[in-house]
């Protein structure tokens, strides 16, 4: 599995394994996570990435109960924190918004650390834009995350470039990554400056949803799936593997961050690094998700 270097201090897995729908599993057993990741790491996926709001802000306890200092030391853990919705620890909360003070940063990141039982996160995202945000109080929480030691590094997910260029004016630590939607029917980042953006600076993108949310594989695709299927039929894997090597075969160094908890699909995760993808086939696919020929 080929790996990315964000910064000094981190790399991760080219591929990584998303942890949202961990609490939807009728079994969450420390067992049961446990083989999850392990069968990531069979295949060399070794980053997991995670959020405090998902599963109602029950998954980063759910994976602290299945943490041991061996696992710890073969995982890069992503997080993410700003969204304060009514459930779980802030069922109080009386209207779902975002929180980017310097305080809540710091109680999510000394949460995040608690529940998940680890001395460190690898990568805190800050996950939504916050129309309220003040760039020099949020941007200093970050770089005291990192220079406490607490967090390797710090990135964001779903901001446009006007909202990183923002938040970085204001920060010493450079931003290592944006977590975005992307994928065969989310192609808009590659032409509205988004995956623009990130590669004139350098930074490789996260894509989050890179299937679709399962719609890439619904009856109103049926030309694109039976393409995807064509292809991976003739190099040995299925049509979900193919979507996901048409990201990877992008310049920006794409990390598709891919979910679910069927063993099975954990287990063919990493097929997506052996799909062969040239230019014509590359344009092929993003004709079909166009539904016309580019201009």
């Amino acid at each position: 599995m080929d790996r990315i270097k964000l910064n000094d201090a981190l790399e991760m897995s080219r591929l990584v394994y998303g942890l949202w729908r961990l609490g939807d599993d009728s079994d969450t057993s420390a067992e049961l996570v446990r083989r999850k990741i392990d069968t990531c790491l069979d295949q060399g996926i070794t980053t997991m990435d995670n959020a405090d709001i998902y599963g109602g802000y029950e998954v980063e306890e759910i994976l602290g109960a299945a943490m041991t200092p061996d696992l710890r030391n073969r995982i890069e853990i992503v997080t993410k924190c700003d969204i304060v919705a009514p459930v779980g620890r802030h069922a109080n909360t009386r209207v779902k918004h975002y929180d980017t003070s310097r305080g809540h940063i710091t109680a999510s990141v000394e949460h995040s650390l608690r529940l998940m039982k680890i001395d460190v996160i690898d990568l805190l995202l800050i996950h939504r834009p916050d129309p309220l945000m003040d760039h020099h109080e949020t941007g200093a929480a970050l770089d005291e995350m990192v220079q406490s030691g607490k967090v390797r590094a710090v990135g964001v997910s779903n901001f446009r470039p006007y909202d990183w260029d923002l938040l970085q004016s204001a920060m010493t630590t450079p931003l290592v990554t944006n977590q975005i939607e992307l994928s065969l029917l989310c192609h808009d980042p590659f032409v509205n400056g988004d995956i623009a953006h990130l590669q004139k600076l350098g930074v490789p993108p996260m894509a989050w949803s890179p299937l679709g949310g399962g719609a890439l594989f619904d009856s109103a695709h049926a030309d694109l799936r039976t393409r995807l299927a064509e292809i991976g039929a003739a190099q040995g894997v299925d049509d979900a593997a193919v979507a996901v090597a048409w990201l990877l075969a992008h310049p920006a160094r794409i990390l598709p961050v891919l979910g679910t908890n069927n063993l099975d699909r954990i287990a063919r995760i990493g097929d997506a690094a052996r799909v062969a993808m040239d230019r014509e086939t590359w344009f092929e696919l993003y004709t079909l998700a166009l539904g016309r020929e580019v201009a």
